[in-house]
Order: structure tokens, then sequence, then C-alpha cells
């Protein structure tokens, strides 16, 4: 069980206490009726939950409070998590007390990540009452819109039905997130990290816009 040196033994006692406040919390919601399993220590969160992933179909976690600090001990780290657990990652919005997904919008590119993300996502999508499967572009071209009419196909093969859309950015510079809470869509879902991660933490992009944006429940894969 790894923690950090410069924990003294009151702190640690009393995130222990914590823990298992948190512990008989969760026991309380989940009840009987669902099977759970809950571990808990004391690591560092982010790797923690990356190591447990091995066992899970999904992440399911908060935007972490606080995670401007750097406090590694505090706070989940989401780009490490969802470039390194394996596993997509749905991060729900802060203080939402039940999670609906009937009106999904799925954020389309051409690449690798957001082919994923919709197979992934796919039990959402099924489930969903309208999908809109977004692209932002300025040029659409044929090709665009190839790529989305497959994606819209290859839904319909499971049972979605979905409506696809080529927005241009404006001049304030759109962004999937701005476009998700104009439609109040209930989840976004998209690939992650098209660029390198630190590319996006330098210039900015979709991934790291749609991870500050904690109104949303957003679903993302790698």
């Amino acid at each position: 069980m790894a923690f950090d040196n410069t924990i003294t033994v009151r702190q640690r006692k009393n995130i222990e206490h914590r823990i298992e406040d948190l512990r008989a919390e969760f026991e309380g919601v989940a009840g009987a009726t669902v099977d759970t399993e809950w571990r808990g220590e004391v690591s560092n969160p982010t790797r923690s939950l990356i190591n447990t992933a091995r066992l899970a179909d999904l992440i399911v976690t908060a935007s972490p409070e606080g995670a401007s600090s750097g406090n590694v001990h505090r706070s989940t780290d989401l780009g490490s998590l969802i470039l390194q657990a394996g596993r997509p990652v749905l991060v729900a919005a802060t203080n939402q007390e039940n999670f609906l997904a009937d009106k999904v919008l799925v954020a389309w590119k051409e690449t690798r990540e957001a082919r994923r993300a919709v197979v992934d996502s796919m039990p959402f999508l099924q489930m969903a009452k309208k999908v809109h499967v977004v692209t932002i572009e300025d040029d659409e071209t044929d090709e665009t819109w190839n790529s989305l009419n497959d994606v819209i196909a290859f839904l319909s093969f499971h049972g979605v039905k979905a409506k696809a859309e080529v927005l241009p950015e404006e001049s304030g510079g759109r962004t999937i997130s701005d476009l998700a809470e104009k439609m109040h869509a209930q989840l976004v879902i998209s690939g992650a990290y098209g660029h390198s991660r630190f590319r996006e933490w330098v210039f900015g992009g979709a991934t790291r816009s749609l991870l500050e944006n904690d109104r949303l429940n957003r679903f993302m894969s790698n």
C-alpha cells in the first residue's frame, strides 16, 4: 500500500476513517440487491483506479475537486486515467443525483479514438431516445459526409437511430462543450486525445475542453 512519506500518522488515520465512512455510504446506496465489491486504500487515486480497471468494463468517476491544485493524493488525473487505464471512462457531472442519457451527443472525428468511443458506448447509445452525431468543421467535404454516413449506418445496424450534422466553427471558436449545453445533451461521447496530451495542455483542444466542463456527463475512450 503506497502513500506519500509527507502524510503524517494523524493524516493517515483521518483518511482511513474517511474511507470507512465512504464505504458505509456506498453500501447503503448499493443495497443488497446489487452485486458489488468495495476496495479502499491510501494511495495515489489515479494509479489505484488504473490498476483496478483490469476487472472493469467501464470506469465511472466524478469530476475531481481541487484538480487544479495538483495534489495527486486528493484528486484523480483524468488525462492519465483515460490514457493508461485501457478502459472507457465516464466522468459524471458535478452535483448530479440521477444519471439520464436520453439525449446523447457523439462528437465525431475520423480518428481511431472516436471509433473506439462509439463502440464502447453502445449500451448507452442503444438506450438513448435521441442521438446526434456531430462534426465541427468549416470546410465540409464529401469525405466528411461519407464518414458521418458510415457512422449512422453502423449505429443503425445496432438498433440506434441517429442524426448526423456538420456545423461550422463560430468566430469565438465553437467547442463540443458549448454545443452540448446548447443542445441540452445529457451525455457527450468522444474519443480522447487525438493529438498528444502535451499539445492539448499547451494549445488547448477538444479533450481538454470537455474535461474542464464539469456540468456535463462525458464518456471518453482512447
